[in-house]
C-alpha cells in the first residue's frame, strides 16, 4: 500500500485562497500514485484516439460504397465493419478500464486527506474546538471528500477527454482539410465555452436567489404553524396566509426568471452549434461539388462536429458542479492549514516514567486578554501526595487542570512536573502520564467494555477488569444481562451519575498515570452516591500525585495540603482544621456548605413524613 505524499501541503495565503491552490494542494495526494495516473490517462488517450478514428472509418466506408457491387460488399466493406467494430468497442474498454485503475487513486486519495484533516482537528486547541460547531466541521470534511471524488470525475472523466478530443479533431482537420474548418471548429468551441460560462454565472445567482426565496417561504409557514394557537386567539389566518403568499410570488418569480435564463442557456447553445455546423458544412458541400472532397469527407466532418458538442451540452452542470466543488476542498484544506496554538517544540523531550511531583510557579492565564483568569498562582503537589484546591464558580479552579494537560500555554510563569516545563515535552508523554476523573463523565456510544478499555487500549482483559474491581463497578456489572458488552448509549446517558463517574474512575486507573486528577468528580451526585464515589477516589489517589478539584469540602478533608482560590488568586492555604480556625474564606465556606446541607436534610425529612401522613390518612379505596 502507498504512503500518504511526504511533501508538507502548501503554506495558508493570506485572504480568500484561489481555485488554482486548491488544486495545487490536491495535486501531491493524486501524484502520490503516479503509476496508475499515467497509465489512467494513457487508457484516456487511447479511448478518444479510438473514437475520433471512428468517423475516419465510417468516412471510407461511405467512399467505399461508391465502387463496384462487388467489391463494396466483399472486400472494402468487411474488413472496414471489423475495424469500425473493434474500435467501438475498445473505446468503451479503454474507458472502464481508466475508471478501474484510477478508482483507487481517487478513494485512497480521499482516504488519506480524511486522515490527515482528523489528524490535524485532534492536534488542534481547545479553544478551536470550543469556538467551532462540531457539527459544521464534519459536514465541511464530508462536503470536500465527497467533492475530491466530484472534481476528480468531472475532470479526468468529462472535461479533460473532451479537451483531447478537440485537439484531435482540430489536428486531423488541420492536416487533411483546409485550415478553414479546423479555424471554424475552434471559433465555435471558444464561443461555446465563454458563453456557457458567463450564463451559468448569471443562473447560479439566480438560482442562489430563489433558493433564499424558498428558505424564507418555509420559513415563514414553520414560524406561522408554530404559533397555530397565537393566530387563532387572534384571528389572523387570512394574514398570515397573505405574508405566506407574498414570499411565493417573489420565489415564483424567481424560479420563472431562473428557467428563462435556462432556456437561454440552451438556445444560445444550440444557436452556436446550428452556426458552426452549417459553416462547416457549406465549406464541405462547395468543395464535393468542385471535387476536393467526397462524400465521405462531409460525413466525417458532421460526425466531428456532434463528438464533440455532445459533451459540451453538459458543460454548464459541469462547471457548476466543479466550481461548488473546488469551493467545498478549499473549506476542507482551510480546516488543515489551522494554525496548530499548542505545538510540540522542535527540541522537545519525553518525560521520564515514574513518581512525579507538580509544580504551578506564578502562573499567569486569561483565555482572553481582556479577562484574566489566574494571578501568580504559585504552589508544589510533591510526589505521592493530594492537594485540593477550592473556590467559588469562576476562580479558576479547573482551568488549572486544562493547564496541566496543556490545552493552552500560560501566559505568565510556568507548570514543572518533576522540573520539566510543560512546554518542553512532547504532549504524548505529558498526557500519558496524566489520568482525569472529570464532572461531567461524556461516554462513547458502545460497551462498558470498550469506554474502560479506553484508557488503555492496549491492555488485556485481566487488566481491564483489575481496574473495574478497583473502581467497586463488578458488582454493578455482573447484574446486567450482557455485562461488559451493555451498550452505555450516546455520552452514556443508559447510566446513573454514579455508574458514569464508576467508569470514569476504573478508565483513569486502567491508564495507571503518575498524576490524577479529579475535576470536582462528584458535585454532580447525590450525597450517598457521593459518600460511595469518595471512597473510591481516595483508594485510587493512593500512591499517586493527585490533584483534586472539589465543590464539597467534606470530600477534601484529608487531603495533604487545601488551596483556596479567589478571582484567580490563592488566598488561603493549608490543611483542613488549620484554615477551619483561621476563620477565613475557607470557614465560610464550610459553615455555608454545612447549612445547606442541613437545611436540604430538614426538607427531605419534611416530605417523607408529608408522604407518610397523606398515606395514613387516605382512606381504602379513596383518593387522599
Amino acid at each position: 500500500m502507498r504512503r500518504a505524499p511526504s511533501a508538507a501541503l502548501p503554506a495558508p495565503t493570506t485572504g480568500e485562497r484561489h481555485d488554482w491552490q486548491t488544486l495545487k494542494s490536491l495535486f501531491p495526494f493524486i501524484w502520490a500514485y503516479k503509476g496508475r495516473v499515467l497509465f489512467a490517462l494513457a487508457c484516456l488517450v487511447a479511448a478518444k484516439g479510438a473514437n475520433v478514428s471512428v468517423p475516419i472509418i465510417f468516412k471510407h466506408l461511405i467512399d467505399g460504397l461508391t465502387i463496384t457491387p462487388e467489391q463494396a460488399f466483399i472486400v472494402v466493406p468487411a474488413a472496414l465493419l471489423l475495424a469500425y467494430g473493434a474500435l467501438r468497442f475498445s473505446t468503451s474498454l479503454l474507458t472502464e478500464l481508466r475508471e478501474v485503475v484510477f478508482a483507487r487513486v481517487t478513494q485512497q486519495a480521499v482516504r488519506e486527506i480524511s486522515l490527515r484533516v482528523f489528524r490535524h482537528l485532534h492536534a488542534l486547541s481547545l479553544r478551536f474546538h470550543l469556538e467551532r460547531q462540531t457539527g459544521g466541521l464534519t459536514r465541511d470534511i464530508e462536503r470536500g471528500t465527497r467533492s475530491i471524488g466530484s472534481l476528480i470525475s468531472y475532470t479526468l472523466y468529462s472535461i479533460l477527454p473532451t479537451l483531447i478530443e478537440i485537439g484531435m479533431v482540430i489536428g486531423i482537420l488541420l492536416a487533411n482539410y483546409d485550415a478553414v474548418f479546423a479555424l471554424i471548429t475552434l471559433c465555435a468551441l471558444t464561443i461555446y465555452i465563454v458563453f456557457t460560462v458567463k450564463v451559468t454565472n448569471w443562473r447560479t445567482a439566480l438560482r442562489r436567489e430563489a433558493n433564499e426565496l424558498d428558505s424564507a417561504a418555509n420559513a415563514r409557514a414553520i414560524d406561522s404553524l408554530i404559533n397555530y394557537e397565537t393566530v387563532k386567539y387572534f384571528n389572523n389566518e387570512e394574514f398570515e396566509a397573505r405574508r405566506y403568499d407574498e414570499q411565493l410570488q417573489k420565489w415564483t418569480k424567481a424560479q420563472v426568471t431562473n428557467q428563462y435564463s435556462l432556456s437561454a442557456l440552451n438556445v444560445g447553445q444550440a444557436a452556436i452549434i446550428a452556426v458552426a455546423v452549417t459553416a462547416m458544412m457549406w465549406q464541405a458541400a462547395g468543395r464535393v461539388a468542385s471535387g476536393e472532397m467526397t462524400i465521405g469527407d462531409i460525413v466525417l466532418v458532421n460526425a466531428f462536429m456532434i463528438q464533440l458538442y455532445i459533451p459540451l451540452n453538459f458543460l454548464g452542470v459541469l462547471y457548476r458542479e466543479i466550481r461548488q466543488s473546488l469551493t467545498d476542498i478549499e473549506r476542507m484544506f482551510g480546516l488543515m492549514h489551522t494554525h496548530r496554538e499548542i505545538a510540540d517544540a522542535p527540541d522537545a523531550h519525553t518525560l521520564p516514567t515514574g513518581p512525579a511531583s507538580v509544580r504551578f510557579e506564578n502562573v499567569s492565564f486569561a483565555y482572553d486578554a481582556k479577562r484574566p483568569i489566574l494571578f501568580d498562582v504559585d504552589f508544589d503537589i510533591p510526589a505521592g501526595s493530594t492537594v485540593a484546591v477550592v473556590g467559588h464558580s469562576g476562580s479558576g479552579k479547573s482551568t488549572l487542570a486544562r493547564l496541566l494537560y496543556r490545552f493552552y500555554d500560560v501566559q505568565g510563569g510556568a507548570i514543572r512536573i518533576d522540573g520539566h516545563d510543560l512546554r518542553s515535552l512532547t504532549q504524548d508523554s505529558l498526557r500519558a502520564a496524566i489520568g482525569i476523573v472529570p464532572q461531567d463523565t461524556v461516554l462513547f456510544n458502545d460497551s462498558l467494555y470498550y469506554n474502560i478499555h479506553y484508557g488503555r487500549p492496549n491492555a488485556s482483559r485481566e487488566e481491564v477488569e483489575a481496574a473495574t474491581r478497583a473502581a467497586q463497578l463488578e458488582d454493578f456489572i455482573r447484574q446486567l444481562p450482557e455485562g461488559y458488552e451493555t451498550r452505555v448509549g450516546e455520552r452514556g446517558l443508559k447510566l446513573s451519575g454514579g455508574e458514569k463517574q464508576r467508569v470514569a474512575i476504573a478508565r483513569a486507573l486502567l491508564k495507571n498515570p503518575a498524576i490524577l486528577i479529579f475535576d470536582e468528580a462528584t458535585s454532580a451526585l447525590d450525597s450517598r452516591t457521593e459518600k460511595a464515589i469518595q471512597a473510591q477516589i481516595e483508594r485510587a489517589a493512593e500512591g499517586r500525585t493527585a490533584l483534586v478539584i472539589a465543590h464539597r469540602l467534606s470530600t477534601i478533608m484529608d487531603a495533604d495540603e487545601i488551596i483556596v482560590l479567589d478571582k484567580g488568586r490563592i488566598v488561603e492555604r493549608g490543611r483542613h482544621a488549620l484554615l477551619l480556625a483561621q476563620g477565613g474564606a475557607y470557614a465560610q465556606m464550610w459553615l455555608l456548605q454545612q447549612q445547606e446541607e442541613t437545611a436540604d436534610s430538614a426538607a427531605a425529612g419534611v416530605r417523607d413524613d408529608g408522604a407518610d401522613a397523606k398515606s395514613f390518612a387516605a382512606p381504602a379505596g379513596g383518593v387522599a
